[in-house]
């Protein structure tokens, strides 16, 4: 029903003779819901619900088309009463859909007071734009986080008119879809929606982000269609030094991002840590001795012996929630993994699938929240020699802009 009111919203020339009668079916809902309230008793307890909540919503799009009837307006009534009382009650998707709902009905007061509360619960960021940190999975509807977000931008638009919150509130959907995916069919209408409806036109403009390398322009090639995505190669003998000066212009409105991706051969010794994206590694090895008090580890400062086990910890830290994270983690040649089955695992709310291969570990991460995590296994100390235990690198595979890796130890074994 309410997908209904929204294409017409969008000005799709869409019949809604279906969605009338939908109307209809969902006014007879209302009522009978308060008539079992009363014949429990206790009205005056909150009976708000999700629901409840969705219903105004959707009915508030067919106000014109079929006015409340008779025999639901004392439902509507006490539920209207019950929202201005309880909705503090509500997941914030909800408390959304009561805000627009209301606004149609005639209430001034309430939807205004909603949307403050709403907006002081906010945290605002340069790059990700307006958020809220109750977002979360969970397999609840009025918990979605995309569906949520894109309420928001419908909200502050409708009821409170404000286009700053709005191009924030489109900002983090943007920026979401650039490290994840939308779920749902559902929430990419309702992102598109938000998109297309609110705010300002993000496809007026064909505008590409002007790029140049070392003073020189560089000339978009097979551009896509819809995106500006477009890719410029250089051959080795092409790159100079002054190529990393690097300038990127947007002469418009919006958001845009690029990635820059220089690959070339270097020592292991010469190899630094790189933190310039949101996802950070530290690799450290520690050798496990047992003693009288149990285990212990102790870091690597000094030379190792053949049959010593050595634990590798890799610290991941990340600042936002990403999808498809794979972290690759090199072995030391003269090492040999303890444990050789691949397989799923869950480790301090984190799920991953762990793959052992010739010269490195794998960690195939579907989603990976923004957080701390730690990764250990053992490793046994096979020959004698100087060699490196290899760095730990992380891409996220749907933004592959968004890399990361570790230095290596050295690794002197008597």
């Amino acid at each position: 029903m309410a997908g209904f009111g929204r294409l017409r919203h969008l000005g799709v020339d869409v019949d809604t003779t279906s969605a009338v009668k939908a109307v209809g079916r969902m006014d007879r809902w209302i009522d009978r819901v308060y008539r079992r309230i009363l014949v429990n008793g206790h009205p005056d307890a909150n009976h708000l619900t999700p629901l409840v909540a969705m219903y105004f919503y959707g009915r508030s799009f067919f106000l014109e088309d079929r006015p409340i009837p008779d025999s639901s307006k004392a439902a509507v009534k006490y539920f209207r009463g019950q929202a201005t009382k309880y909705w503090l009650q509500l997941r914030r998707q909800s408390q959304g859909h009561l805000a627009i709902a209301l606004q149609r009905f005639g209430d001034a007061a309430t939807p205004k007071a909603i949307m403050r509360s709403i907006k002081e619960h906010s945290v605002s960021d340069e790059e990700l734009g307006m958020f809220w940190r109750d977002t979360e999975r969970s397999w609840w509807w009025y918990r979605a986080p995309i569906e949520t977000q894109a309420l928001m931008v419908e909200a502050f638009d409708e009821v409170m008119h404000d286009d700053a919150a709005v191009d924030a509130c489109q900002v983090w959907l943007i920026k979401q879809k650039q490290t994840q995916n939308w779920k749902t069919t559902k929430a990419t209408a309702d992102a598109c929606y938000a998109l297309l409806r609110r705010g300002a036109n993000r496809l007026a403009s064909d505008l590409l982000l002007e790029v140049a390398l070392g003073g020189k322009t560089i000339e978009p090639e097979h551009v896509e269609a819809g995106t500006g995505f477009y890719e410029k190669r250089f051959a080795p003998s092409d790159i100079r030094p002054e190529m990393g000066r690097i300038r990127l212009e947007k002469k418009d409105d919006g958001v845009a991002w690029a990635s820059i991706h220089w690959q070339y051969f270097e020592e292991m010794s010469k190899v630094k840590p790189y933190k310039g994206t949101p996802l950070t590694l530290e690799k450290k090895l520690f050798v496990k001795k047992i003693t009288e008090r149990g285990p212990v580890l102790e870091e690597v400062r000094g030379p190792i012996h053949v049959g010593d086990e050595l634990v590798v910890r890799v610290v991941l830290r990340v600042d936002r929630d990403m999808e498809y994270v794979h972290l690759k983690d090199q072995r030391g040649s003269g090492t040999e993994p303890v444990d050789v089955l691949s397989g799923y695992r869950y480790r301090d709310g984190l799920a991953y699938y762990q793959m052992t291969r010739d010269t490195a570990s794998h960690f195939f991460i579907d989603y990976l929240p923004k957080g701390t995590y730690v990764f250990e296994y053992s490793l046994r100390v096979q020959h004698e020699g100087k060699y490196h235990s290899g760095i730990a690198e992380i891409e996220c595979m749907y933004a592959p802009e968004f890399n990361s890796r570790s230095s290596s130890t050295r690794l002197v074994v008597e």
